[in-house]
């Protein structure tokens, strides 16, 4: 199994959304670096939920549930399904990401614009550890 962490503004599909829809194909995806990251995801594998807008911060837990596929209305982007999984028992901020100093070589720090991404597994243990998950 292997981590992924997507982006999405909360005004446009947030993690309320998600719950409410049960699943969703997540699209939308253009950056090449983003689309790579899609391209390698399986079934099973976990996905961090953050969002973007207001206070940037992991907000939940989604199960990817289907093999990446091309965008059939994108011919630049590709898609995977999500499963709702569960929210976050405690938000975690960019900021309290950026303050550990534990993942300044990860996209999410480095690159602030990449949509979708892979996630350290030691991002993953950390968070539990700040009792995220």
């Amino acid at each position: 199994m292997a981590y992924f962490l997507a982006k999405t503004d909360p005004d446009t599909y947030s993690i309320e959304d998600l719950k409410r829809d049960k699943q969703t194909e997540w699209d939308g995806v253009r950056n090449p670096a983003a689309v790579n990251a899609i391209k390698t995801m399986k079934p099973g594998d976990t996905v961090i939920v953050y969002h973007t807008g207001g206070e940037k911060a992991v907000v939940g837990l989604a199960e990817v549930i289907s093999e990446p596929r091309p965008d059939k209305n994108d011919d630049r982007s590709w898609v995977a399904d999500f499963k709702y999984l569960k929210h976050a028992k405690k938000q975690v901020t960019l900021k309290e990401i950026k303050e550990s100093h534990k993942f300044d070589d990860w996209a999410l720090v480095r690159m602030g614009r990449l949509s979708t991404m892979s996630a350290p597994g030691a991002f993953w243990t950390w968070l539990q550890k700040q009792g995220a998950f």
